[in-house]
């Protein structure tokens, strides 16, 4: 047509609609998009542009008038259905409220009304022209671009979002077993109420919906208990097995396999001089030796937590401590340790704490030389009152952590 218009039919005319009549290039300039993948990415960034669902029923209405599945390529994108075919394909909504959200989208900028003289909707063609009036869709196909940065923007921040909620969830839990281990190890400390209020809150709170904002002060408020829950659990205990681990584990290159011996005197020592110097410092088994077998002060879910690998080899539960026994007698053959170092273990350790370090040791079987003789040095160590179970259990965890 030789003249378009730029005021709709009885109705005011606005700054919004004529910045949207006289923006951007021609659309047949640009390159065509498809109307339904538009209007998706339009979906998902709703909220940037201030519309709602009920809105986005109507323009997809309104773009199911559009013949073409793809926007652009012909310089009129202008549909021309009357009031009542719109309510028909919206299935039945009131003309009332169709009008609003028509004016909503039109405030939005993504339609603009193309009035006939009488206010009508149609289109004619004379020769070669033609000459539509209703409802053009070329605000919305120039807007393609900045609704599609708008959408991934959207999608980059639900990532963001997911990952910060399993990084709480995860911490929560983490947070929840270091306060079950650290009331075992260290009851004196009123800390642990505190963290079990903190991680039940955490815990009602990732069942709704939260903000970043939100998810950020959990994060910072769990990291912090965190560290102080580790700061006491390595306390003097754990840097005194720190000290003595630093004795017993020394890493030296073999041409086989990288291997771990666990005293110093060890290094220019077999295996049967080894064992044979434990005998002699091993103290004699005593009837208060008999009667002491001092329990783990570590949860049994922490310790199947560390030490998965025995399931390989046991399909057993293990839900009570003489189950994770009976566990331990089961893969301590394959392990090549024999029944009396076996039983010496349990005479000192107890049975339970034991099958922990047993278990333990399968764990980093690959990188222990001499699983048998390992056993035999921590079983001294045990006899000598200067052992505990939890600092390895608790390293295991920390590597499986890092990893």
């Amino acid at each position: 047509m030789e003249y378009t218009p730029i005021s709709p039919f009885r109705r005011p005319i606005s700054y919004a609609h004529l910045s949207v009549v006289t923006a951007g290039e021609p659309p047949s300039q640009r390159k065509p998009i498809n109307k339904w993948d538009l209007l998706r990415e339009l979906s998902k960034a709703q909220a940037a542009f201030g519309i709602t669902e009920r809105d986005l029923t109507v323009l997809q209405g309104l773009l199911s008038f559009f013949p073409d599945d793809a926007l652009g390529g012909n310089a009129e994108m202008v549909v021309f259905p009357s009031n009542k075919a719109i309510c028909e394909r919206l299935n039945g909504m009131a003309c009332s409220t169709m009008r609003r959200y028509l004016a909503r989208l039109v405030d939005a900028r993504f339609l603009i009304r193309r009035d006939s003289p009488n206010g009508k909707r149609f289109m004619r063609k004379y020769g070669e022209d033609r000459i539509a009036f209703g409802f053009d869709l070329s605000p919305l196909y120039r807007r393609a671009e900045e609704i599609m940065r708008a959408a991934e923007a959207v999608r980059a921040a639900e990532s963001r979002m997911k990952r910060l909620r399993v990084i709480v969830s995860l911490m929560r839990r983490d947070l929840t077993a270091l306060t079950e281990y650290g009331k075992e190890t260290h009851p004196e400390r009123s800390i642990w109420g505190e963290m079990n209020t903190i991680t039940a809150n955490a815990a009602r709170a990732l069942r709704r919906r939260l903000t970043h904002e939100e998810l950020t002060e959990y994060r910072t408020q769990l990291e912090t208990m965190l560290e102080y829950a580790k700061d006491i659990i390595d306390g003097s205990e754990t840097q005194k097995m720190s000290i003595n681990d630093a004795r017993i584990e020394h890493h030296h290159h073999n041409t086989n396999k990288e291997s771990i011996e666990f005293e110093p005197h060890l290094e220019e020592r077999t295996d049967a001089d080894v064992v044979h110097e434990e005998q002699l410092s091993m103290p004699a088994e005593t009837e208060e030796c008999r009667e002491l077998k001092p329990s783990p002060s570590i949860p049994l879910h922490l310790v199947t937590t560390a030490c998965p690998t025995f399931r390989t080899f046991y399909q057993g539960d293990v839900r009570h401590w003489h189950q994770l026994f009976d566990a331990a007698c089961h893969v301590r053959p394959a392990m090549g340790i024999n029944t009396e170092t076996w039983e010496d273990a349990q005479r000192f350790m107890g049975p339970e704490q034991a099958s922990v370090v047993l278990l333990a040791i399968l764990e980093r079987f690959e990188a222990i030389r001499s699983p048998g003789a390992y056993l035999r040095a921590l079983t001294a160590k045990a006899a000598a009152g200067e052992f505990s179970c939890g600092p390895m259990i608790m390293a295991l965890l920390g590597r499986k952590n890092a990893a």
